[in-house]
């Protein structure tokens, strides 16, 4: 059996029942994708690697639950991921405030042009993930899917279990939102 030709609800299928190397098949074909949702949502690589080690755990203990969109697992398997970032993002805001109260670490300089510009893009990245986790749920989820992993609006439906026309409207509002956030922010 060539796992290669075979689609996702077959191989979903064969590794509810156990199968290890159709749910292989499925890592390796997803994981790529679900790595770059996951460093598009949190900011670095080591975090997005946890990140899709948690996402693939999670979809193997929950194998038997999953429901596709379209033909593929690719948009469960986003949802998923975007929940896991959620989740590192809270253990790293409660890790940031307990070492706010036990005091910095000393400074460091460094002189580097370089890693100024890049803490520059990273807090900016930030503060966009900090405003994208500040919309409502269903905002958010609308967002992420569509703006951040680039799902089509018809599986990102599906997958959040919608109407295409009520996706689009919450991507359109999520937008505004985000936009508006940015903007007021900006201005301080």
């Amino acid at each position: 059996m060539d796992a290669g030709s075979l689609d996702d609800h077959t191989l979903w299928a064969a590794a509810a029942g156990g199968d290890g190397d159709a749910f292989t098949a499925l890592y390796h074909r997803h994981a790529d994708a679900v790595w770059r949702h996951a460093y598009r949502l949190t900011g670095t690589r080591s975090t997005a690697e946890d990140v899709l080690a948690a996402t693939f755990l999670t979809a193997w203990r929950r194998r038997s639950e999953l429901r596709f969109a379209a033909d593929s697992a690719r948009p469960w398997l986003l949802a998923v991921a975007g929940n896991e970032a959620r989740t590192e993002w809270r253990r790293s805001a409660r890790h940031e405030r307990l070492a706010r109260r036990v005091g910095a670490a000393p400074a460091e300089r460094d002189h580097s042009d370089a890693v100024v510009a890049r803490l520059d893009d990273r807090r900016r990245l930030h503060r966009v993930l900090e405003a994208l986790g500040g919309l409502p749920d269903r905002l958010r989820e609308a967002a992420e899917l569509c703006m951040v992993a680039g799902v089509p609006q018809a599986d990102a439906a599906r997958a959040l279990g919608i109407a295409e026309v009520t996706l689009r409207s919450r991507v359109h509002r999520a937008r505004a939102r985000l936009r508006a956030q940015l903007a007021e922010e900006e201005l301080r």
